[in-house]
């Protein structure tokens, strides 16, 4: 018999409006990723209670369905209420964790449509991944009871939700109690640890996280419309294997991108690569060219590493918008300057003269003794110390110039940071400078903070520049090549 689900609730996630869409499919994902109530379905001693210890900050109803009698005291400990299965359980259940053996899997999602949960996320392993018969037939399985009663079920084979706002997490490291602007989809659970614990290191937090591992239910696509919709996601980070339908996706990401920035980071890009997403999520990979051009045309943004990842998130949350490639380029030495000149002309980027009345302008209190206001600048000897009142000037003066669409700055920590070290109270005034120019200027304006040799000593800094809502970039190359990806995801947006 099929056993329709519950009808979602109205207002699924405390404040959060559900999405529409023609099939209610968007509707009961936002009910399971803004759960009021979660169930954990067989989690164990041995793991240390990994599941249930990971929803200590939720806020909302959890639940236990626990049958061995060696788990059940410990879980009680906790003060957990434990049932025998999901039906026992006395109130609505918003989302379940489902990390029982792969032969009980079936079972468990049958009585989760039974109950009328919002969706399934189900930890559990063991299917076509393994290339086995049996675990091809116990998924094929899975697989029919979801599609008969069209359970939103996410996975198999992955960690399931995170929503770091109500403490829905997969990790206990996971920052909770916390609202981020990025939506993640992942078809790698490491992955989607690694992006939440990096990106909060970093200043960047997301909304939502979704591990789908096998996929064999909602793919890609799916968790793509929920996220256009979404009104706390304002860009979407994709990590991918491989879809099943991949019209479907070329339709909804040219729909999702020409909404929210969508970054797209391909696994299995290579022969050897493409035979590893086999045995791990059990995707059909395809040629990465075939993804660039889908990637492309769809004015989405490629991505090749959680480094990328972060470094154009930065550019896209915290920089002014902006598709203009010519740039004032801000060193503290001669040296350096030329290096970071190369590194943005390399990218795509040119380094223009001023104009005449600029350069009048900065004739009268410029030093060119071991210095140049060409273009890039060698300000070291100019700006004197980090809270020189020309540094101002300067900002003013490309701000005005009409021939400079974006201004970066190296901080260079060997010139910079000793001072910040030996007077840390000049460090907020020197940030007070970067965040007036940076809220005054209609242009894009980023920093780079390479730690160099003293690495230690430069993360205070980092943390206050992120702090302040700044975004610093730890190389003149990932800082050119994380302009380059944002400037042309704005061109491309600009001639749609």
């Amino acid at each position: 018999m099929i056993v329709s689900p519950a009808a979602p609730d109205a207002n699924p996630g405390r404040g959060h409006v559900a999405p529409a869409s023609p099939d209610g499919r968007t509707e009961r994902l936002a009910r399971a990723l803004n759960p009021r109530s979660v169930a954990v379905v067989g989690d164990k001693r041995t793991n240390g209670y990994m599941w249930l210890r990971n929803l200590q900050p939720f806020n909302g109803k959890v639940y236990s369905v626990q049958i061995d009698p060696n788990d059940i005291p410990g879980i009680e400990e906790m003060g957990i209420p434990n049932y025998a299965s999901l039906t026992a359980i006395p109130d609505e259940v918003d989302y379940v964790i489902c990390a029982v053996p792969r032969q009980v899997a079936p079972r468990v999602l049958a009585d989760a449509v039974q109950k009328g949960v919002g969706g399934v996320g189900m930890f559990t392993s063991g299917f076509a991944e393994t290339g086995e018969e049996a675990g091809i037939a116990l998924q094929d399985e899975v697989l029919r009871i979801a599609r008969e009663n069209d359970v939103i079920l996410i996975g198999p084979n992955c960690m399931g939700l995170y929503n770091p706002r109500l403490g829905v997490r997969f990790s206990a490291d996971q920052p909770a109690g916390v609202a981020g602007n990025v939506g993640l989809i992942s078809q790698s659970g490491t992955h989607a640890i690694n992006v939440s614990l990096v990106a909060a290191a970093n200043g960047i937090h997301l909304s939502k996280a979704v591990s789908i591992g096998n996929a064999i239910v909602l793919d890609v696509p799916d968790y793509l419309e929920y996220f256009a919709q979404d009104d706390e996601t304002e860009a979407i980070a994709l990590y991918v294997e491989g879809v099943k339908d991949g019209e479907r996706l070329a339709r909804v990401l040219r729909e999702t991108a020409a909404r929210k920035p969508v970054l797209i980071w391909k696994g299995g890009q290579t022969a050897d690569g493409a035979r590893a997403t086999q045995s791990h999520t059990a995707s059909l990979s395809s040629q990465i060219a075939i993804w660039d051009a889908l990637i492309r045309q769809a004015g989405a943004i490629r991505v090749d590493s959680l480094e990328e990842i972060l470094d154009t998130l930065k550019l896209l949350l915290l920089a002014k918008p902006g598709t203009g490639r010519r740039l004032a380029l801000m060193a503290m030495t001669g040296g350096p300057s030329v290096v970071l000149t190369d590194a943005f002309s390399k990218a795509g980027f040119s380094i223009p003269e001023l104009t005449q009345a600029s350069y009048d302008e900065l004739s009268t209190f410029f030093n060119v003794i071991g210095g140049s206001y060409r273009n890039p600048f060698d300000m070291g000897g100019t700006i004197g110390g980090p809270n020189s009142a020309n540094l101002d000037r300067l900002f003013d003066i490309l701000e005005r110039d009409e021939s400079i669409d974006a201004v970066v700055m190296d901080i260079a920590a060997l010139f910079m940071a000793r001072q910040f070290i030996q007077h840390p109270e000049r460090l907020q005034e020197f940030i007070g400078r970067l965040v007036r120019h940076r809220d005054r200027s209609t242009k894009p304006f980023l920093t780079i903070l390479n730690p160099a040799h003293m690495e230690a000593e430069v993360l205070p800094v980092r943390l206050a520049l992120q702090e302040a809502g700044l975004p610093v970039l730890p190389t003149f190359e990932r800082a050119a090549s994380a302009l380059a990806r944002v400037t042309t995801y704005r061109e491309w947006n600009a001639d749609r």
